[in-house]
Parts: C-alpha cells; sequence; structure tokens
C-alpha cells in the first residue's frame, strides 16, 4: 500500500499492492497498521457504507461538522466514478478548494478524505458501486452540504454532456458562502 499526495495536503490516494494473474487477482483493501502508519496517526473506522448508482448520479457534496466529524476512506468496487473532496477548514490556506481523482473498479484506487473536508462523486460508468469506511458514525445532526456547481469552489466536473441526477437534499444544499463549515 502507498500513498499519493493530491494538490489538498491532507487528502491522499491510496493505491493498495494488486497480485493478479490469469485467474484474477487478490488485494488487501485496508490493513489499519499500514494505513495508520502512511497517516503518521491513528484513524480508527467505526462504520462501513455501500452505495450503487447509475450513470450520471451525483452524490454530494456531504460532511459532518462536530462534534461528530468524519474522515472517510473510499474506493469504488465496480464501475468508476470522479471522487471529489472539499477543504471546510476556514482556518486553512485551502479553504474552499477541491481536488478530484477518477476512482474505478479497474485502478483499484481509495481516496483519504479527512475530516473537515467535503466529499461527492460523479458516476462515470453504467453502474457503480462504492464503498465507504468512516472514521464516524452517522449523526443527522451533524450533517452539513455545499451545493455540486458552486461557483465560489468551481468543481469541473466531467459531465461530457449529461445532466447530473442529484436528489432533492443535494439540489436544495446551499453554497459555500452560506454552509455551515470547521474553524
Amino acid at each position: 500500500m502507498q500513498a499519493i499526495p493530491t494538490a489538498l495536503p491532507e487528502v491522499l490516494l491510496i493505491e493498495p499492492k494488486v497480485f493478479g494473474d490469469s485467474r484474477g487477482f487478490f488485494m488487501e483493501s485496508w490493513n489499519e497498521a499500514r494505513f495508520n502508519a502512511l497517516l503518521g496517526r491513528d484513524v480508527h473506522f467505526v462504520q462501513d457504507n455501500h452505495s450503487r448508482s447509475s450513470r450520471g448520479v451525483l452524490r454530494g457534496l456531504h460532511y459532518q461538522l462536530d462534534p461528530q466529524p468524519q474522515g472517510k476512506l473510499v474506493r469504488c468496487v465496480n464501475g468508476a466514478v470522479f471522487d471529489v473532496a472539499v477543504d471546510l477548514r476556514r482556518s486553512s490556506p485551502n479553504f474552499g478548494y477541491w481536488v478530484g481523482h477518477e476512482l474505478s473498479a479497474d485502478n483499484q484506487r481509495q481516496m483519504w478524505i479527512p475530516p473537515g473536508f467535503a466529499h461527492g462523486f460523479l458516476v462515470l460508468s453504467e453502474t457503480a458501486d462504492f464503498l465507504y469506511k468512516t472514521s464516524g458514525r452517522y449523526a443527522p445532526e451533524c450533517e452539513g452540504a455545499v451545493r455540486w456547481n458552486d461557483p465560489a469552489v468551481g468543481i469541473a466536473w466531467p459531465l461530457d454532456g449529461i445532466t447530473p441526477q442529484l436528489s432533492a437534499k443535494d439540489e436544495a444544499a446551499p453554497l459555500l458562502a452560506g454552509a455551515k463549515t470547521f474553524d
């Protein structure tokens, strides 16, 4: 397992070692000791989530505020997504900046999105199965969201003529200027 830095230093792409041959492949998708060594700190995951979505579904940008913030280790095990993290820490020099990478069943990459960041993804394939390990339990009273197409954030979603499919909640998400954020 290796960590690949992104344009936002706290957000990492994680590449597991994949052993493949004509029969298929084997990989260790997560190992607590190795993962914590890559991050240089202890992260304990308390919940696993699985979503399945079709092409053009856009989920996000979601996060949880204090006192129940969540870090997420995400991966796509079927299909492909464009995965995004946005820095929502007002004290950060990168506040409002985003990073996006393709995660797919083919490239086996994962992304670490620490607490203090919003997360979202766009499905690029016919369907995608997306897995999340979270460092905090779901707490609806701590939920936050930022609108996916906020011009102040300026995410370059690879829509290629697709009109994204959004939940009513995501359509109504506030712009960053009006959203609750982290200190």
